[in-house]
């Protein structure tokens, strides 16, 4: 009861605040990232902290809360104080959690404020270099007669965009594929280049030091059109899986109850540094396309993106407790 009503006050607070046309921010803000450090979505996190960090002249602290498919870290902002000082770099990942676990702690729609997708990206299918294949017609075909015997990895572990990338490939190319959850996309990769791991779909960041080594071997990317940042690969579905198309996206989300004023406020900051012309290199570098959308248009993409990922969940039967 007294935690209830010390987040009664502070939502007072921070309305009362605001009303008066308050500053922001005053302190330094902390921003959670429901994944490891050195994945790709942590990688693009500090990025982002420290252009924002420039922007605002106060500190903004990434602070990873990773386990649970990521609900650790979405749940801690959920439950979080409405003032702003906390919020959440979330990626698809929380579309896909709100119908792949039955019980959660928190309700994504109810619970988060969406405040701005700040970048959407592709995912690149790679496979081990020792495996025999080039392309991935070749690797369909060494899949089909395996059933259950390759592997997958996900970077954030069951419900994560990475698993879903997996099971999405499963359905549509016909195979059996068994997913091996990851507590990072460092992780998966670096058993993808011993061999103990048959393929991963995962981000551009983490891969493309170990593509250009040629640690890994990329096959095709996700998008509905080639990537810019490997415009050689062509996309899943134009090498050989139809209808295949996976993107992921990156958001900033509040704690239910931020005020309005504030989360447009947010929204406008993140918007600037994410379309800045000086920070273009930075982000495609990053292999993400900068977004910086409203506040409105986050939210609509967010409820479309929960919808499309419980169609997968129900097809594949991969409900969790």
């Amino acid at each position: 009861m007294p935690n209830r009503w010390a987040l009664v006050i502070a939502v007072g607070v921070a309305g009362a605040a605001w009303g008066q046309g308050a500053a922001y921010p005053v302190k330094p803000v902390r921003l959670v990232v429901h994944i490891g450090p050195g994945s790709s979505m942590d990688i693009v996190a500090r990025v982002l902290a420290q252009k924002l960090t420039d922007r605002w002249g106060q500190q903004v602290i990434v602070d990873n809360r990773a386990g649970a498919g990521g609900n650790i870290g979405v749940d801690l902002v959920a439950k979080g104080v409405p003032d702003g000082y906390t919020l959440l770099f979330a990626s698809s990942s929380v579309a896909v959690s709100a119908s792949y676990y039955r019980k959660l702690p928190y309700d994504a729609q109810r619970d988060l404020v969406p405040i701005s997708q700040i970048s959407s990206r592709v995912n690149v299918l790679s496979v081990s270099p020792q495996l025999p294949v080039g392309n991935v017609k070749e690797l369909v075909a060494y899949l089909k007669p395996r059933p259950g015997q390759a592997t997958f990895g996900s970077g954030g572990g069951a419900g994560s965009s990475d698993h879903m990338a997996g099971e999405l490939f499963n359905l549509l190319a016909g195979v059996a594929v068994t997913h091996v959850p990851y507590k990072s996309g460092p992780a998966a990769v670096n058993d993808l280049i011993g061999g103990a791991l048959t393929l991963y779909i995962g981000g551009v960041p983490i891969q493309l030091p170990m593509i250009k080594a040629n640690r890994i071997k990329p096959l095709a990317t996700t998008g509905a059109r080639r990537s810019s940042a490997l415009p050689e690969l062509p996309t899943v579905a134009e090498a050989g899986v139809p209808g295949y198309e996976v993107n992921v996206w990156y958001g900033i989300f509040a704690p239910r109850n931020t005020p309005r004023p504030l989360v447009m406020k947010i929204a406008e900051d993140l918007r600037a540094v994410m379309q800045a012309p000086e920070n273009r290199e930075r982000w495609a570098g990053l292999g993400v396309d900068p977004e910086g959308t409203s506040p409105a248009d986050f939210s609509a993409y967010f409820k479309a993106d929960i919808e499309k990922w419980r169609k997968v969940v129900v097809a594949a039967k991969l409900h969790s407790d």
